[in-house]
């Protein structure tokens, strides 16, 4: 597979997982929702430069 493929199904992961998060646990709670958020975003920015960086 190409990078640019790799990347589009990582986005996709990343944008699926926030989803199904704000929906299951954090409907009614902006802050709660916002930092859990913020937080998946932080965890897949450090696993991509962890390990697909240089795939």
């Amino acid at each position: 597979m190409s990078k640019n493929v790799i990347v589009v199904i990582y986005l996709l992961a990343m944008v699926t997982t926030v989803v199904v998060v704000d929906i299951l646990f954090f409907r009614h709670r902006f802050w709660e929702r916002l930092m859990s958020n913020i937080g998946i975003v932080l965890v897949y920015i450090a696993f991509y430069l962890a390990f697909l960086k240089n795939y």
